[in-house]
């Protein structure tokens, strides 16, 4: 609803001033807006400040960001074309609240994201658009863009799922020529042997296996890099993806929704340390423990999605690291950090770990989530 939109918008708004309005705090935004409605302003201030603001200092910046909002989102939709009853959504009633789902878009606009579903990903963006904003860093990019980003990130991403599928039904391996099949399928083509008929060896589908690094200093791409993993699912048959912070947490059931906004709905529910430290090696060790003989082998893809700033000991991260390394067929790291031309991999944490991966790539931006398709398909 447009209502949900506003919302959802806010929190962008909000987040791009400075304050700690990550995932679950979008989510909580939404679900206190249901709560007390959006038609009068000054509870919905209230409302918003309680779970948008962790400090005295947001607090006090708070009241002038949700005015300065309101006032420009009620100046525009004073600029649009006055609608007729029939067509007034029950948005405009004094008493309207936020639908039961409203929280499944906090993602992203939600209409936005469905239009380009339903029209088959035919979103028409300009060429020189289109490459700046695959090109921009996901911390960096401004207001007014966010929309667009996400319809495109939605369009690549879903055909470089595509992409990804049919290569893997292409690459069958081939063994020895079976000679009987051979000969009767040459029969009707007069018995010339036109086409080789081969003993196929089955090839296990590769698993992939998803950790998502959703600390404080992660906020402004753990979104993006949510949709970069539900997406993924789309290729592999077998995905298990997992946050982490200051634990671990599996979010594998809720992302293989088929609807993307409704999948993450109840991620805010999750109990994982959003927003906080990060400890990597002893999540990582919590993995090894309770999932690591499930879902690791040498079919296994191993990735981590992290800036690596670790603030346990750099020796825990190292041992995990080895330990699932011996046991997967590629272990991948994406740090966003690695998209700053200044940066280097000198923290503790990501120095521990680097003898242990085998792609180190960046993840600021859409383009450097699409140059990963190279590395999940074996050559």
């Amino acid at each position: 609803s447009a209502a949900t939109e506003m919302i959802v918008e806010f929190c962008r708004f909000a987040r791009a001033e400075g304050l700690s309005a990550g995932v679950k705090e979008s989510v909580t935004a939404l679900e206190a807006a249901r709560a007390v409605g959006i038609a009068d302003r000054e509870v919905l201030r209230l409302a918003l400040r309680a779970v948008l603001c962790s400090s005295k200092e947001e607090w006090d910046k708070f009241d002038d960001l949700f005015w300065i909002f309101w006032r420009d989102s009620d100046r525009d939709k004073s600029r649009k074309r006055p609608m007729s009853s029939e067509q007034k959504p029950r948005a405009q009633k004094k008493d309207e609240r936020l639908p039961p789902g409203a929280a499944s878009s906090f993602m992203g606009n939600s209409s936005a994201g469905r239009e380009a579903e339903e029209d088959g990903g035919r979103a028409v963006v300009g060429a020189a658009t289109t490459e700046r904003l695959k090109r921009a860093d996901f911390s960096q990019v401004k207001q007014k863009d966010l929309a667009e980003l996400e319809r495109l990130a939605l369009r690549l991403l879903k055909q470089m799922s595509t992409r990804l599928s049919r290569r893997m039904k292409i690459m069958r391996p081939r063994g020895r020529v079976d000679l009987r099949r051979t000969i009767r399928h040459s029969i009707s083509r007069g018995g010339d042997p036109i086409t080789l008929s081969f003993r196929d060896k089955k090839r296990q589908q590769d698993r992939l296996t998803v950790l998502l690094d959703i600390s404080g200093s992660m906020n402004a791409y753990s979104l993006f890099l949510l949709r970069f993993a539900y997406a993924l699912q789309k290729h592999f048959k077998r995905v298990d993806t997992f946050l982490f912070s200051t634990q671990l947490a599996e979010i594998t059931p809720m992302l293989r929704s088929r609807d993307l906004y409704q999948a993450l709905f109840s991620l805010g529910q999750v109990s994982a340390g959003w927003s906080g430290g990060t400890k990597i090696g002893e999540s990582l060790r919590d993995f090894n423990a309770f999932y690591g003989r499930k879902m690791l082998s040498r079919h296994t893809l191993f990735l981590i999605l992290s800036d690596g700033w670790d603030t346990g000991e750099p020796d825990v991260l190292a041992a995990q690291l080895d330990a699932i390394k011996r046991r997967v067929r590629k272990v991948i790291w994406l740090n966003p950090l690695l998209g700053m031309a200044e940066y280097q991999p000198v923290t503790r944490g990501m120095s521990a770990a680097l003898p242990f991966i085998d792609v180190f790539a960046p993840a600021h931006n859409l383009e450097s989530l699409l140059a990963l398709e190279r590395h999940l398909t074996r050559s």
